[in-house]
């Protein structure tokens, strides 16, 4: 299983901060391996204690399901076939702002997670930093 590496990691950790800082916004980012195991996070100055939590979950729900975070609402919400799942996993984050992170084979080596700032902006922010890997 080929897993996210340290260099990467924190390629994408400073593409989101910059992103974050373009949209003068300061947010937490949080990047898991494969397995859903942290392998590198950032809380910019000012950001929100509150967030925390939640980029690791929007990271922990895009790693456990492979897909987005916000696709996995499709499942959980009231009505549909698996209504709370979100509260599964040590509690998952079924709304925008975490993204599987996918090498040059299209394998899955990881997701990133963001919050601190709007549902569209920790969404923006995150695929700024994912957009890294393939620099």
């Amino acid at each position: 299983m080929r897993q996210i590496t340290c260099k990467q990691a924190q390629a994408i950790i400073s593409a989101g901060e910059a992103k974050a800082v373009e949209l003068g916004v300061p947010v937490n980012i949080t990047v898991l391996d494969s397995g859903a195991h942290l392998k590198a996070f950032s809380r910019m100055d000012g950001a929100v204690l509150g967030s925390i939590d939640i980029a690791t979950r929007k990271a922990r729900t895009a790693a456990l399901f492979q897909t987005t975070s916000e696709a996995v609402w499709e499942y959980c919400k009231p009505g549909a076939p698996a209504h709370a799942i979100e509260l599964t996993n040590g509690g998952l984050a079924p709304f925008a702002g975490g993204l599987p992170l996918v090498d040059a084979d299209g394998t899955m080596i990881g997701a990133v997670g963001v919050s601190g700032g709007s549902v569209p902006q920790d969404l923006e922010i995150a695929q700024a930093a994912a957009a890294a890997l393939g620099a």
